[in-house]
């Protein structure tokens, strides 16, 4: 008897970190099951959806609806008798208890100037409403837990709290190739990955770019901005900044194995993967001390503060200064990154689901 049903509507949308969790975390799963060790689940796709490369767990299109309309309405109808996953931030309203959703952050409520006002109070209503209606609530860090706590009026110990992984962006040989399209010389950039949300904070490179300028270094800024989501905000580092576009994992990779630092300004963070990833990859970070960010690099990163610009130039100096500071950073990272893996990210989701199948309708 299937146990549980995976909602796949992740397989039909553009990959950003949600979907990137989805996707991995099915991954993961598929790969405990053919151990063993994941229960009989069924993935319930819209018609049309790219079929996902999972060899243990049951994959089946159904229903004729496409987007928010096949999740609310059709994907509840076919995963009665089991309980439902949702992994990226909606679900059925309908499904009620029998269910759980992992829910990223409260940047709805949290940051409104970084999401179009469609977006944010649909998620708003959303989320007010799982949780009246008793979905069981996961989320990715105990920022988030606090925060979704507080604003949707529940008591912390109802929501659950898995890690993400980040060893994906080893699988892909990494393609240097993308160092001499844009003209980059190993060690003498500065990375930074993020959309042109306002929470991402990009504007405050500014006065990073210019002293990487006076030093013969460069800043360059992969990412992009989905305009149905986020409202634009200023870029990175104005005209001294490269832009990067969108890159695939094997050019991301190649990027941090070859970056100065990477630097990550966000003033709110879930997770904070990029970080996470540049760890793995041994690339020293410089963060801002906000959100998650700090929960989930502890003393593996170079610390400033989002709000004051001058405390990022600071970081920078000593990152550039200070003998053997980079070479610590690569070796405490790589040693914190380790430990997020998309399996034990599934083994703890696993924990934190009913035992004994589907709550009583």
């Amino acid at each position: 008897m299937t146990r549980f049903v995976l909602n796949g509507r992740f397989l039909t949308q553009a990959l950003t970190g949600v979907q990137r969790f989805a996707a991995e975390l099915a991954a993961a799963m598929d790969a405990l099951a053919g151990e063993g060790a994941w229960p009989a689940t069924r993935v319930l796709v819209p018609r049309g959806a790219a079929p996902p490369a999972l060899r243990h767990l049951e994959v089946a299109e159904v229903g004729r609806l496409r987007g928010q309309a096949w999740e609310q309405f059709e994907l509840p109808r076919a995963a009665r008798g089991a309980f439902l996953l949702n992994l990226g931030n909606t679900a059925p309203v309908l499904a009620g208890r029998r269910q759980a959703v992992v829910i990223h952050d409260a940047g709805a409520f949290d940051t409104p100037d970084s999401y179009a006002l469609p977006f944010r109070a649909w998620y708003r209503l959303l989320h007010r409403t799982l949780a009246r209606t008793g979905a069981r609530i996961v989320t990715v860090s105990e920022f988030s837990r606090g925060r979704i706590a507080a604003r949707l009026g529940l008591d912390p110990a109802r929501i659950g709290v898995m890690p993400e992984g980040a060893e994906h962006i080893l699988r892909a040989p990494a393609d240097a190739a993308v160092l001499a399209r844009h003209g980059l010389a190993p060690r003498r950039y500065a990375l930074a990955v993020g959309s042109r949300a306002a929470h991402k904070n990009l504007d405050a490179l500014r006065g990073a770019a210019a002293l990487l300028a006076a030093r013969g270094l460069a800043l360059a800024a992969a990412g992009a901005a989905d305009p149905a989501v986020f409202r634009p905000a200023a870029g990175a580092g104005g005209g001294g900044a490269i832009a990067l576009g969108r890159v695939g994992d094997a050019e991301l990779r190649a990027l941090y194995e070859n970056a100065l630092c990477l630097v990550f300004p966000s003033r709110y963070e879930g997770f904070g993967l990029p970080p996470v990833e540049a760890m793995l990859c041994g690339c020293p970070v410089l963060a801002a001390r906000s959100g998650a960010v700090p929960e989930i690099c502890g003393d593996a990163a170079l610390w400033f503060d989002a709000a004051d610009p001058e405390s990022l130039v600071g970081a920078f100096r000593r990152l550039l200064d200070e003998p053997g500071l980079a070479d610590a950073l690569r070796a405490r990272g790589r040693d914190r990154a380790r430990s997020f893996t998309w399996r034990r990210a599934a083994g703890t989701l696993l924990r934190l689901l009913p035992p004994e199948g589907p709550a009583p309708r």
